[in-house]
C-alpha cells in the first residue's frame, strides 16, 4: 500500500471546483424502505455549506427550526464550487408507499417502485435545498442516454447547462423504464462516468462505511486504506461484495470498480461514509484517497467500454482483430468471420477473436440479419453490388474503443 501524502491529498481534494457526490440508498433511508427526511437534510446541510464556502452555510436552518433564504444564484456556489449529485433512493423510497417490506426482485416491481419513490426523492430533495435558496434539476439517465452519440451529448449540455443557471443537478438511473439490458447495474458506477460526463475534479462516493479496510471492518485488527495509487496497492485485499442494509445493490466490490474507471479517466475519488461528508469535502482526512491513474479524456468511448451491453457479437479474423487493436483502424466487412445475436443499427455490439475473447466494442451500423452477406466481402464489391450504402464500415472507429 501506497505511503500517504495527507497533506497533497487533503490540498486536492479542496481545491476541486467540479465535484461529483454520490449517496447510496442506505444513507437516505430507513430500514424499513421510506426516506428518511433527517438523513436527506443532513447531507444537503453539507453540500450547502460547501457550496457557501465558509463552512457554515448561512442560509440554513434558523434558531426556530426554518431554514433560510438567501437566494443564492448564478454559477455555482459562492466560491466558484459545483457540486453534481448522483443519488440512489428511488426504488428504496417507493417500497412503504407500495406496501412492500423489501426491494422487489422481479424487474417490474422494481419499475413500480422507482415510479413512485422518484417523485418522493426529488420532491425532498427540491424541499431541502429551498432551504438555502438553491434550486435542483432531475436527470435521469439509462445507458442509451450516453453510449450513442447525439444522446451523449444531449445529456452533457443538460448537465452544463443546469450547473451554468445555478441549479444544481440531481442524477439517477433511469429504473423507471430501464430493462436488464440497459441498465447500469448500480450508481457508483453511473457516478464514474458521470464524473468523467462533467469533466469533475472530484468524486466522492458516501457509503455506510468510512473508507476501504484491508479486510472486513467489524473484524478486530483490520485497518482504514489512506491511499491507492494503482491496482497494485489493492493485491491481497479482501474487497466485501455486500453493504449492511439490503435496500442498495452496491457494495465495496462496485464502489472500487467505480474508483478504477473514474481515476483511469483522470478523475481522483475519495471514499467515505455519508457522516462524515462534510469532513472529506472540505479536504479534512478521511476515507480513502483513489489517486488519478489515466489523463481525463473528452470522449464518450469510456461510456461505451463500462456502460453498454452488447446485443449481439462480430468474430473478427486475425488480421480485423491486429487492425482494430494494434492500429486502432474501422472494422471493414472484410474482416468478420461470424455473427451472432440479434441487434440492429446503432447497437452496441462485442467484436471477439476466432478464440471467443472480447477484444473491443462498438455500435454497429447494420442489423443482424444483414451482416452474414457482408462477411469476407470488400466495400467496393458490396457497393457494386448492393448499392452505395454498403460501401462503409460495420463499426467506423469513431463509435469503437478497445477493451483491456
Amino acid at each position: 500500500m501506497a505511503e500517504q501524502d495527507g497533506s497533497a491529498v487533503r490540498d486536492e481534494v479542496a481545491a476541486a471546483r467540479r465535484i461529483v457526490v454520490k449517496v447510496g440508498s442506505s444513507s437516505l433511508t430507513t430500514a424499513a424502505g421510506g426516506l428518511d427526511a433527517d438523513r436527506v437534510d443532513a447531507l444537503v446541510d453539507v453540500l450547502a455549506k460547501v457550496l457557501d464556502g465558509d463552512g457554515k452555510g448561512d442560509g440554513g436552518r434558523d434558531g426556530d427550526g426554518k431554514g433560510g433564504t438567501n437566494g443564492k444564484g448564478g454559477k455555482g456556489g459562492t466560491n466558484g464550487k459545483e457540486i453534481v449529485l448522483v443519488s440512489s433512493g428511488a426504488i428504496a423510497a417507493g417500497l412503504a408507499p407500495l406496501g412492500l417490506d423489501r426491494r422487489p426482485r422481479d424487474l417490474a416491481r422494481q419499475q413500480a417502485a422507482a415510479s413512485v419513490g422518484q417523485g418522493l426523492l426529488v420532491a425532498r430533495y427540491t424541499a431541502s435545498f429551498a432551504r438555502y435558496g438553491r434550486r435542483v434539476g432531475q436527470v435521469l439517465l439509462t445507458t442509451d442516454d450516453t453510449s450513442r452519440r447525439a444522446h451523449y451529448r444531449n445529456a452533457t449540455r443538460t448537465l452544463d447547462q443546469l450547473l451554468a443557471m445555478g441549479a444544481l443537478p440531481i442524477v439517477n438511473e433511469n429504473d423507471t423504464v430501464a430493462t436488464d439490458e440497459i441498465r447500469f447495474g448500480d450508481n457508483d458506477r453511473l457516478a464514474a462516468l458521470v464524473a468523467h460526463l462533467v469533466r469533475a475534479d472530484l468524486l466522492v462516493l458516501l457509503s455506510d462505511v468510512d473508507g476501504l479496510y484491508d479486510g472486513d471492518p467489524r473484524t478486530p485488527g483490520t485497518s482504514r486504506i489512506d491511499e491507492v495509487r494503482g491496482p497494485e496497492d489493492l493485491d491481497g485485499v479482501s474487497i466485501g461484495s455486500a453493504g449492511r442494509s439490503g435496500v442498495g445493490t452496491g457494495g465495496m466490490v462496485t464502489k472500487v470498480e467505480a474508483a478504477r474507471i473514474a481515476t483511469a479517466a483522470g478523475v481522483p475519488v475519495l471514499l467515505t461514509s455519508a457522516s462524515r461528508a462534510g469532513d472529506a469535502l472540505l479536504g479534512r482526512h478521511t476515507g480513502t484517497f483513489f489517486h488519478r491513474t489515466g489523463r481525463r479524456s473528452a470522449n464518450r468511448l469510456l461510456w461505451l467500454a463500462h456502460a453498454s451491453a452488447p446485443r449481439g457479437a462480430l468474430t473478427l479474423d486475425d488480421g480485423a482483430v491486429r487492425a482494430v487493436v494494434e492500429r486502432r483502424t474501422s472494422l471493414l466487412p472484410a474482416g468478420i468471420a461470424a455473427v451472432e445475436g440479434e441487434f440492429t443499427a446503432g447497437d452496441p455490439v462485442e467484436l471477439r477473436d476466432t478464440e471467443g475473447r472480447p477484444v473491443a466494442r462498438g455500435l454497429v451500423n447494420f442489423d443482424a440479419k444483414e451482416i452474414p452477406q457482408l462477411i469476407g466481402r470488400s466495400t467496393r464489391d458490396l457497393a457494386r453490388e448492393l448499392g452505395p450504402a454498403y460501401e462503409r464500415e460495420v463499426v467506423h472507429r469513431d463509435d469503437l474503443v478497445v477493451l483491456d
